[in-house]
C-alpha cells in the first residue's frame, strides 16, 4: 500500500497549522520544548558514551545503509555519514540503545520521542539541500565532537547555525536545508526529533501517525540497525610447538 498520498496531506495540514509558509525555521528550546535541555546540561555522560560507540566507528553503517530512502542526501557526496541509532520511530533502537545507558534514559524521560541518533559526518561530508519528508516533528541537535577548523554549517531555509560543542537548536526540518562542510574532522551531534506541538486535533493524528509508522517503517530501520553489528575479532592464532618455553 502506498501511504505517501496520505503523509503528504497529513504533512500539509500540519504546515498550515504551524503557520504555512510564515511558520519559525528556528525555535527556542526553553520556551518550546525545555525538557530537550535535560540533554545539554549532560554532555558530559552522552559525549563519554558516544566515545565508546567511536572506538567501533568503522562497523557504524551509512545512513543510507540503514535507510534506503536516504540515499539521495546520504550517498551523492564523498566520504560517509554514518549513523548509530538510539531511537527510531518512538521505540528504542536495541542493542544500540543499551550500549548507551546514560543517553537512552535521558532520552525516555522527554515526552513525545520519534527517533534520536548520533549523526556522524567523515572529514569534508556535505549534505545537499532537501527538505524532511514530514511537518510532524521538530529536529534537535546537540553538538558533541565539531572541528575547530571551518566547522562545519547547516542552511535551514535563509538562516545558518554553526556547530559548536555543547550548544544545542532545535529547528524545523520540513524546510529546505544543507549541510556545508569543509573542515578536516569528524562533525558529530545527538540528533532527537520530537513530536511538533499543536493543538488537539493534530496532536491525535499526530501520534497516530507516528504508530503507524513505527509498524510500517520503523521496525526495519530497526532490524537494519541492530544487524549492522561489529564483526568478531579472528580468533589469536595457535602458539606454534616449538614456541614453548615449558
Amino acid at each position: 500500500m502506498n501511504t505517501k498520498p496520505i503523509q503528504d496531506a497529513v504533512s500539509n495540514w500540519f504546515r498550515r497549522t504551524a503557520g504555512g509558509d510564515q511558520r519559525p525555521v528556528m525555535f527556542d528550546i526553553n520556551t518550546t520544548y525545555p525538557a530537550l535541555r535535560s540533554l545539554d546540561v549532560s554532555y558530559a555522560d552522552i559525549r563519554a558514551e558516544l566515545e565508546g560507540v567511536l572506538a567501533d566507528r568503522e562497523t557504524l553503517p551509512a545512513y543510507h545503509d540503514l535507510d534506503p530512502d536516504q540515499a539521495t542526501i546520504s550517498n551523492v557526496t564523498p566520504n560517509q555519514w554514518k549513523i548509530f541509532y538510539l531511537w527510531a520511530m518512538g521505540e528504542r533502537a536495541e542493542p544500540n540503545a543499551s550500549k548507551c545507558p546514560r543517553t537512552s534514559a535521558l532520552l525516555a524521560s522527554i515526552p513525545n520521542v520519534f527517533q534520536a541518533f548520533f549523526s556522524i559526518l567523515e572529514p569534508g561530508k556535505s549534505i545537499p539541500e532537501h527538505e524532511g519528508p514530514y511537518c510532524g516533528y521538530l529536529r534537535y541537535h546537540l553538538g558533541l565532537i565539531v572541528p575547530d577548523d571551518a566547522p562545519p554549517r547547516i542552511r535551514v531555509r535563509d538562516e545558518w547555525y554553526t556547530w559548536q560543542e555543547k550548544q544545542s537548536v532545535l529547528f524545523d526540518d520540513s524546510w529546505n536545508h544543507e549541510v556545508v562542510n569543509e573542515s578536516t574532522g569528524e562533525r558529530i551531534v545527538l540528533i532527537v526529533d520530537v513530536l511538533r506541538p499543536m493543538p488537539l486535533p493534530q496532536t491525535i493524528v499526530n501520534h497516530g501517525v507516528a504508530v503507524a509508522a513505527r509498524y510500517v517503517y520503523g521496525r526495519k530501520v530497526l532490524q537494519r540497525a541492530a544487524e549492522a553489528r561489529p564483526a568478531p575479532s579472528p580468533a589469536p592464532e595457535p602458539t606454534p610447538a616449538s614456541a614453548n618455553t615449558h
